[in-house]
């Protein structure tokens, strides 16, 4: 669906007021990948590393400055009308509906400028409709909706015309919980059951975990990582935590292979790497247990890992 091969985006910035400095910026340096049909994957760096840009050049906004772009077998810079046809794309909070008018207008109009079969156009809005809980707000004006209303009718409005690829940035940001999971159960369901290509750019990593296999990673321009979640974290994440709950509290405990990070009470937190096994039974030997957990890693620290690893000369995370 998507090919990228020594992709690079520079712009040129001129700066002072009489006398004028030219600077050249590398907004995205050299970089490939490739998506396949009907995969969910997350695309993830900091603010100012490069994703939006990627995804401009994606969509045909942005004409690349090196390398090659194909998208649905498509050039986008070349081919943009023809490829909008086939794609959807919501970003963030950039509205595509029209403010003053009732959310179920904007669908018609969106029909029209699709140019998608009646029809075809009933049958979609009526899952989404269904789906997506829309039938209490079809009726009010755009700006009148909470933003977990609007994020669903610009969610519908990104699909009506049956894309093949969605191009998602931060889709839930700024929801509440039900309307979080409510969004994320959607975009599994057209993945899974429609094969809708989602490339899902965010800074929730509760999205990332919950929804994609494969995450991309991209730091000052850079791809960093390339690679599914559990592979993810088997390299980054191989430090994990043992939380253990003594019959009174102790001073911290020495236990070879551990080390204790933090004690509050009768609970001490000892993090290691290796077996759980071998180590809480060296724990029980030391101490009078009542309880135990293990906790792994926080995907968000172990994405911390990889940009400081990116940062360092010395550092291993690009692939």
């Amino acid at each position: 669906m998507i090919e990228v091969e020594h992709l690079a985006k520079r712009f040129v910035v001129r700066r002072g007021r009489f006398r004028r400095e030219r600077r050249v910026v590398e907004a995205v340096k050299d970089i490939s990948f490739r998506v396949e049909r009907g995969e969910l994957l997350g695309y993830l760096g900091p603010n100012g590393a490069g994703k939006s840009t990627t995804i401009k050049m994606l969509t045909g906004i942005l004409v690349p400055s090196d390398g090659r772009v194909s998208v649905a077998g498509l050039t986008p810079s070349r081919q943009r009308i023809e490829l909008a046809k086939r794609i959807g794309a919501m970003f963030g909070q950039r509205i595509q509906l029209w403010w003053d008018l009732p959310l179920v207008d904007s669908f018609d109009l969106l029909r029209h400028i699709y140019k998608v079969p009646a029809d075809r156009y009933r049958t979609n809005l009526a899952r989404f409709r269904d789906v997506l809980d829309l039938d209490s707000f079809l009726r009010t004006p755009v700006r009148q909706l909470s933003l977990g209303q609007r994020i669903r009718g610009e969610l519908t409005a990104a699909m009506l015309h049956g894309p093949e690829l969605l191009f998602l940035d931060e889709p839930t940001i700024g929801l509440d919980v039900v309307a979080k999971q409510r969004v994320r159960d959607f975009l599994i369901e057209i993945n899974r059951e429609d094969g809708v290509t989602v490339l899902l750019t965010t800074h929730d990593l509760g999205d990332i975990e919950r929804m994609c296999e494969r995450l991309l990673v991209i730091d000052h321009g850079s791809l960093i990582w390339d690679g599914g979640i559990a592979e993810l974290r088997e390299r980054y994440g191989a430090e994990r935590t043992l939380i253990v709950d003594l019959e009174e509290p102790a001073p911290p405990l020495e236990i070879p292979g551990a080390r204790v990070e933090r004690v509050d009470g009768p609970r001490q937190w000892l993090r290691f790497r290796g077996s759980a096994a071998e180590l809480t039974a060296r724990v029980a030997a030391s101490a009078r247990l009542v309880d135990l957990q293990i906790a792994e890693t926080d995907i968000e620290e172990i994405v911390r890992s990889i940009y400081s690893s990116s940062r360092d000369p010395s550092g291993t995370a690009s692939r």
